[in-house]
């Protein structure tokens, strides 16, 4: 049997070069399933052709590995919430102490009068004077009560957008800004370089509106970087303000419309917000003892427990945690620089890789060459038998 093995030797060394090939890698989605875009049905508002895209999902959870959790994270012991997605931070330190499903995208209805606020107080002159316009008045949802005729400061507008959830003043600073495109590309901007990268605002006011989006981690890190400008932190905790009329109408005092403000002691600010599509969400800080908490609820219901009391609630566990408390993530302050590109890979097939095995070391056509010399052995044993 000597010959079978040398003509499979010379099979082998004369044979094309095999090739075996690898699985391909699986892709990786970022993020959790059916978050990455606010839970249907789509509304009429938010009808567009073509559809936005929906955000993309980041390499990373903004704020640390456990943000990307699509459940609830943190200590044992929080109360129970009607929201879909919540956040509790320290307002100072950024710190996380707990979350459930922090980056979940929702509709943050006025809640987004935050991100708006922050724009204005950012690119505006306090002082400037903005005129009242028949659309202001005529916009649709909650109003703060200009008209056309009216001459508004930015700082009043302001108070009409926070204290009383004013459309109508957040679509005359949108006017004062450069008009709706810019503002919401603004606002955009303004969000994304914090880091909150859940965001995409589809109107200044919150109205729902095509890609709109926003998450509870978003508006947590959005309310701290807000309250860290003077007069926006000034402006939201004002229980009420003098404000102007307009025409006939006469002036007003514009009162504060913040449950959690008005009834649980020591908040210094916040923001709720509705609308069919959205449900409740409510965004709100309170300080005791020296320590400032963050709250954002997202997609919640005023039954069996006022959203405003929720708030309360997760406050007020928050401020009974011991101060070591490890957090479960951190709110970022800016947002956080792309992967590094990797290194290319030069001559490589990204659905296979090649094996060769040894070339034959004969230099004749393989399927010529594999005869020829099988055919010699086979023939001298064949004269060998013969002698």
């Amino acid at each position: 049997m000597r010959w079978v093995t040398v003509v499979a030797l010379v099979l082998a060394l004369a044979w094309p070069p095999a090739t075996v090939a690898a699985a391909p890698v699986a892709s990786v989605t970022a993020g959790c399933s059916g978050q990455q875009t606010p839970p249907g049905p789509t509304i009429e508002e938010e009808e567009a052709d073509p559809a936005p895209a929906p955000l993309a999902w980041p390499a990373a959870p903004v704020g640390g590995p456990k943000m990307g959790a699509c459940g609830r994270i943190g200590p044992d012991g929080a109360p129970d919430l009607t929201a879909e997605s919540w956040v509790l931070a320290d307002l100072d330190t950024g710190a996380v102490l707990a979350a459930r499903a922090p980056h979940a995208r929702h509709r943050p209805a006025s809640t987004l009068k935050v991100l708006t606020a922050l724009t204005a107080v950012r690119s505006l002159d306090p002082d400037q004077v903005v005129a009242g316009t028949v659309e202001d008045q005529s916009i649709d949802g909650s109003k703060a009560g200009i008209g056309p005729g009216g001459q508004y400061t930015v700082r009043q507008l302001l108070a009409g957008l926070l204290l009383n959830s004013g459309n109508d003043t957040a679509n005359a600073l949108s006017r004062a800004m450069g008009g709706e495109d810019r503002t919401l590309a603004a606002m955009t901007d303004v969000a994304h370089r914090l880091g909150a990268l859940d965001t995409r605002p589809a109107t200044p006011s919150g109205l729902d509106g095509p890609g709109m989006a926003s998450s509870a981690y978003d508006l947590a890190l959005l309310f701290r970087a807000a309250m860290r400008e003077p007069l926006f932190a000034e402006t939201t905790r004002l229980g009420s303000i003098p404000f102007p009329g307009y025409a006939e109408h006469p002036g007003f005092v514009l009162y504060n419309s913040s449950k959690l403000l008005a009834r649980y002691e020591g908040t210094i600010g916040g923001k709720t917000g509705f609308t069919e599509a959205a449900r409740h969400t409510l965004v709100g800080a309170a300080e005791r003892n020296g320590r400032r908490l963050v709250v954002a609820l997202m997609r919640g219901e005023q039954t069996p427990v006022p959203m405003w009391r929720q708030g309360a609630q997760l406050l007020s566990w928050g401020f009974e945690l011991p101060a070591t408390t490890p957090a479960v993530g951190q709110l970022v302050e800016e947002a956080p620089p792309p992967p590094a590109p990797e290194p290319p890979v030069e001559a490589a097939d990204t659905a296979t890789t090649t094996f060769a095995l040894p070339a034959a070391p004969l230099i004749l056509p393989i399927g010529l060459g594999v005869v020829a010399v099988t055919g010699m052995i086979i023939g001298g044993l064949a004269l060998r038998r013969r002698h």
